[in-house]
């Protein structure tokens, strides 16, 4: 493993508040004394970065950098190793603050805006133009959206991971309901919802329910909306497809009259539906770990229910890999961005050693997908690739303009009060807008 320990001071301040500091530091010129060679600095946290266990977090990028170094002689790649994910945007503003930033590095989730604004992150469209071998349309569009900022492409996508639905088959069985297909709409959904939801012991109390963790935000996805102007300069909370959603959502909790559904439930075996991330999926289908999570029934993944304006988007995490301005090297950092984010061998190597899925058309649509989909224990059923690939084709472009997390959580707290009844939709999202419209324009 290659590996460099730093002894740097912890600055006792949230990530976000340093990075406010880091505008004046980016002026500053940026010299480093090398001790061998030509040595490329690479930024990443330890783990899993999709909070799932994990074997080998270091299995896929120490593999990248043999390859990389034996195209380039001379050329060594380093990284500081056993970076926590939870500390990791913390230690990138220290080393940003202290002109130590990468060369090539991870960017945490939500905070492209911000190192983009500041000018800590490289400009990539000359090198893409340059780059004669370089064609961004081998992405899914989703995953290469997300590390655009006003028109600009800051950062590559180096792997997602979509959201899917979770289908407890051991429950449907004893129901008699066939898995949902690919087609699957609100309406059947609800209707499964309603013909599983019981008292199953006779006590008077339903034990028996439907979905848990379904939200206004899935079923707005699901119904072909986009909230926001890409620029964050507007949202669309008042769209008649959002009313519709969350009327739909409204109507899909009333289901269990009053009762509210929690995880212990799902864990248990006793709800047929819930929204997963994929890589709980990749985690928890495989033995061993099936057995240590859900080893009482049978379950598999399917795209998630379409809405009466939609074709059951999901949405999709991306991470991000970017280039530090102030790198002294360039194209070797450009080439080494491409060989984690746009080389085949690295993105199919993503599909055997992690957890989400490559951003490459060419890595998915391999028969190695498929291989590894079916590599399970015998008896359980294994998922349809091509679902997979439309997932990752048709997913919902998630915004990460500055202000996207902040005005997320008002927004989730209005819209549940107008799902519990405090509020009238109508008015109620059209007001939601003014006031989100009115905060994007601060």
């Amino acid at each position: 493993m290659k590996g460099r320990e730093r002894q740097t001071a912890r600055i006792p301040v949230a990530a976000g508040l340093v990075l406010l500091m880091i505008a004046g530091a980016c002026a500053a010129g940026h010299l480093r004394e090398k001790s061998r060679g030509t040595v490329i600095y690479f930024g990443m946290n330890a783990g899993s970065y999709w909070d799932v266990p994990t074997g080998s977090c270091y299995e896929v990028i120490d593999t990248a950098i043999r390859r990389f170094e034996e195209k380039h002689p001379g050329v060594s790649v380093e990284y500081t190793s056993g970076i926590l994910k939870e500390d990791y945007p913390e230690w990138l503003a220290e080393q940003i603050l202290l002109g130590r930033e990468p060369d090539v590095f991870m960017i945490p989730s939500g905070e492209l805006d911000i190192l983009a604004s500041l000018g800590v992150l490289k400009d990539l469209e000359p090198l893409m133009k340059k780059d004669v071998e370089f064609d961004r349309g081998d992405y899914y569009p989703a995953a290469w959206r997300y590390g655009n900022i006003r028109d600009t492409q800051y950062a590559l996508p180096y792997e997602s991971v979509p959201t899917l639905m979770f289908v407890n088959k051991t429950l449907l069985d004893k129901e008699g309901i066939d898995m949902p297909g690919e087609d699957w709409t609100w309406e059947d959904f609800l209707a499964i919802c309603r013909q599983v939801t019981k008292d199953t012991d006779g006590d008077g109390v339903v034990d028996q329910f439907g979905c848990f963790d379904y939200g206004w935000k899935e079923a707005v996805t699901s119904n072909g909306v986009q909230l926001f102007e890409k620029d964050g300069t507007a949202s669309y909370f008042g769209d008649f497809r959002v009313e519709s959603a969350v009327r739909f959502v409204k109507e899909l909790n009333g289901v269990n009259e009053g009762y509210v559904v929690t995880a212990r439930e799902f864990d248990q075996g006793k709800v047929a539906f819930r929204p997963f991330a994929f890589s709980e999926y990749r985690t928890y289908k495989p033995y061993p770990w099936r057995i240590k999570k859900y080893s009482d029934f049978e379950w598999d993944c399917v795209k998630l229910p379409a809405g009466p304006d939609g074709t059951g988007q999901s949405g999709l995490d991306t991470l991000l890999m970017g280039i530090g301005s102030r790198s002294s090297q360039e194209k070797l950092a450009w080439e080494f961005i491409k060989e984690l984010c746009y080389e085949k061998e690295t993105q199919l190597h993503l599909l055997v050693a992690s957890q989400g899925m490559p951003v490459l058309r060419d890595a998915v649509e391999s028969p190695l997908l498929k291989q590894v989909l079916g590599n399970d224990i015998p008896g359980n059923g294994n998922m349809d690739v091509d679902v997979i690939r439309q997932v990752m084709e048709e997913a919902g472009e998630t915004p990460n303009f500055r202000r996207y997390s902040s005005v997320m959580n008002q927004a989730d707290g209005e819209i549940s009060a107008i799902i519990n009844g405090e509020r009238s939709i109508d008015s109620g999202l059209l007001k939601l807008q003014r006031e989100i419209n009115s905060l994007l324009r601060q």
